[in-house]
């Protein structure tokens, strides 16, 4: 693809983003300011279900979107099997900003309509907080180690904030989503961190075992999903805008949710530790998983 073609197609992958989103957010931020005059619950549940609404049509657009770059090709496996009738906890790896469109486009027929575990500083930002806040988004309000060994008394509120907002979920079949890395890869994250995988920062544990245990047994299945871009793992987000992605692949597999990952995350530190070591297994595996895939487009480039 030419430069002056991709700049055009930059342009208007913009252009009709920002309508589709513009198209379906008013609606949602009006619809928000309502549930905010109007605490009743039976206001409440019909204002979730038109929000849904517009969110599947925002989720739709997304598509119409992707489908105008003729050189994508999705490489999907997985996918049987899964039940919009049905509750599910979904953890991902996080690489890019296209990872929300990709998950938002390939799961809209699927499953519920996702929920994503945001930022609490998210909440905050004018209109985008209340649209998400309308959408039943759940924040999350995350400190770091430094500020927990100033101000002890903080010490488990995230957890807690993380319990009341996956209580809303139970009247309803829901697909809450967690990027559980917290942040998007990059390599320089990567040694920040110190993390033991090639592809993926360490996970963090707290916000999934507490919607494990809020939930319970509404879970039907966890979802591991592992996304990558093998041609275009640098800037996959702009390669989407400017019609350059070639290739999303994406893996589902999925894992029952058995007594031994219910468990009171905060202060059963036996539960913690054998929380915290099943993920990092689970994270093994998908770095593993990242990294054939990899090979895989390298051992083709070769053959070529």
């Amino acid at each position: 693809m030419s430069r002056l073609l991709a700049a055009i197609t930059l342009l208007l992958s913009i252009a009709l983003t920002i309508v589709v989103t513009v198209i379906c957010s008013v609606p949602i931020i009006i619809a928000g300011i309502i549930k905010l005059l109007l605490p009743v619950p039976a206001v409440w549940r019909s204002i979730s279900v038109f929000c849904n609404l517009m969110m599947y049509c925002w989720c739709a657009g997304l598509a119409v979107l992707l489908r105008l770059n003729p050189r994508l090709q999705w490489d999907v496996e997985g996918l049987e099997g899964l039940n919009k009738k049905n509750w599910y906890l979904l953890i991902c790896n996080h690489h890019s900003w296209a990872d929300i469109v990709v998950l938002c486009v390939l799961f809209r027929k699927h499953i519920p309509m996702n929920k994503y575990f945001l930022k609490q500083q998210l909440a905050w930002v004018p209109f985008i907080g209340l649209a998400c806040w309308a959408l039943d988004m759940p924040f999350m309000r995350r400190y770091s180690r430094g500020y927990l060994i100033r101000h002890p008394e903080r010490r488990g509120k995230d957890v807690e904030t993380t319990r009341r907002s996956c209580e809303k979920f139970r009247a309803h079949p829901t697909t809450i989503v967690n990027f559980v890395e917290g942040s998007r890869f990059t390599e320089e994250k990567r040694r920040q961190t110190r993390s033991p995988f090639k592809n993926l920062l360490p996970p963090k544990a707290a916000g999934i075992a507490m919607a494990l245990n809020v939930l319970g047994t509404q879970f039907d299945k966890l979802l591991d999903v592992t996304l990558c871009y093998p041609e275009n793992d640098k800037t996959p987000f702009y390669d989407m805008l400017s019609g350059k992605l070639t290739r999303i692949v994406v893996r589902i597999n999925l894992v029952s949710v058995n007594d031994e990952l219910h468990g009171d995350y905060v202060n059963d530190k036996n539960f913690k530790r054998g929380f915290q070591q099943w993920l990092n297994v689970l994270w093994n595996d998908k770095d593993v998983l990242i990294e054939d895939i990899k090979a895989g487009r390298a051992a083709e480039k070769k053959r070529a």
